[in-house]
């Protein structure tokens, strides 16, 4: 369950990444609560995911979660660049993942 619980905290981390593009310094208050729960979330997951996984794998691999997700995120709804090497590079993201959960 721990490994469910990390997915979905990772997942919350792509909330807050995206949240903090639209908080235009704190100062638009749906988004920053949006960020807020987020986080809040997220790092709760983490912190329950942590009691079962090593801190270190469960870190590398929440922080794998919301940097794939978030470059996701970017390609798909702000028109970021979906250059070759960006797609190679977060599959190696992934296969780490994927390494860290075989090994953990």
């Amino acid at each position: 369950m721990a490994w469910f619980w990390l997915i979905v905290g990772g997942l919350f981390e792509v909330g807050f990444t995206t949240s903090l593009r639209f908080v235009d310094g704190f100062r638009n208050l749906p988004w920053t609560l949006a960020f807020l729960a987020s986080v809040a979330i997220s790092m709760g997951l983490l912190e329950l995911a942590s009691r079962s996984i090593p801190m270190g794998t469960a870190y590398a691999v929440w922080g794998g979660i919301g940097a794939v997700g978030t470059v996701i995120v970017g390609i798909l709804w702000f028109g970021e660049p979906a250059a070759t090497i960006r797609i190679l590079l977060i599959f190696a993201i992934v296969a780490a993942i994927a390494g860290l959960k075989l090994t953990a």
